[in-house]
């Protein structure tokens, strides 16, 4: 569910609607924390909206693989798609990302198909959460489900989501009390493992004049560079947007790493591995927050 400007990630005046929290905690029998377990896909469903397309050249890294900000491009393309097709493209034309959780179960490789579903796993009047299950036909698996804010753009604030289309997303789900928990912290200057500037380019910024929500996952790619045995079991990346990147902005990413046993501040489920944290900084204000672990 995104118009165009569900690119961008404008979360700063939306922040006062929601409370922050980091523990995991069990809603309505839905899991929720950084560990959650994500909805499957109910197949055969109606309302599962259902696309495939081949996976391009610009997709992928120097190995074949598709990349994750290529991923989270295919998210926001099925996104747009499916709003189009539910009828809402012109009443609920603008949705903001505020957090997105992408797995990378199995590889997808060059000169794949692709198979996109989308369905709602949540919602509330002002905001829902949408799986994406994006399938190769070569094997390959990536699982993702991202939060989705409705927003007034006159008025800079979460608008109330249609009755009709409220009724179309519950038509997968049987949350319809989502609430908004956020389960990272920025990681500080002083003791960051390393502090690395990551320039802005013009070909960053979307039509709203803030950078992509796609090139956030480019840093991702960036960081884990390094790591190539991060990427051989399945991993869970999660980025949360607190405010938005403009064009002339000096971002710096902070990088913290958390051994086993270190880590019970990410939820019980976590203590027995390490989990890696990005933190995307202008001077003093953070503008997000990525943690990376095995799952």
């Amino acid at each position: 569910m995104q118009g165009l400007a569900g690119r961008d990630s404008i979360v700063t005046s939306t922040n006062s609607a929601f409370t922050n929290s980091a523990s995991t905690t069990s809603t309505g029998g839905v899991s929720t924390g950084l560990g959650k377990a994500l909805m499957p896909v109910p197949d055969p469903h109606p309302d599962v909206f259902d696309r495939q397309w081949p996976l391009r050249p610009a997709d992928v890294d120097r190995l074949g693989r598709l990349r994750m900000d290529a991923a989270v491009r295919h998210i926001m393309d099925i996104g747009q798609d499916h709003l189009r097709e539910m009828g809402h493209n012109d009443t609920h034309p603008l949705w903001i990302v505020r957090r997105t959780m992408v797995d990378m179960i199995g590889p997808i490789e060059f000169q794949d198909m692709l198979r996109l579903r989308r369905w709602c796993s949540g919602a509330s009047n002002r905001w829902c959460e949408m799986r994406v299950r994006i399938d190769g036909r070569k094997g390959g698996l990536i699982e993702t489900e991202a939060f989705w804010i409705n927003f007034n753009r006159e008025t800079q604030t979460p608008a109330r989501i249609a009755d009709d289309f409220m009724d179309g997303l519950l038509k997968t789900t049987d949350v319809n009390r989502l609430r908004w928990k956020s389960y990272l912290k920025a990681g500080s200057r002083e003791d960051a493992d390393e502090i690395r500037e990551f320039p802005i380019r013009v070909s960053d910024i979307d039509l709203f004049d803030h950078v992509n929500n796609s090139v956030y996952w480019k840093v991702v790619e960036e960081f884990l560079a390094p790591h190539p045995e991060l990427l051989e079991a399945p991993l869970r990346v999660t980025i949360e947007h607190d405010a938005a990147i403009a064009y002339g902005e000096k971002l710096e990413i902070l990088a913290h790493t958390y051994p086993p046993g270190s880590t019970d501040k990410f939820g019980t489920d976590l203590t027995d591995r390490t989990v890696r944290t990005l933190t995307y900084v202008v001077g003093n204000e953070t503008k997000a927050v990525a943690s990376i672990f095995p799952l």
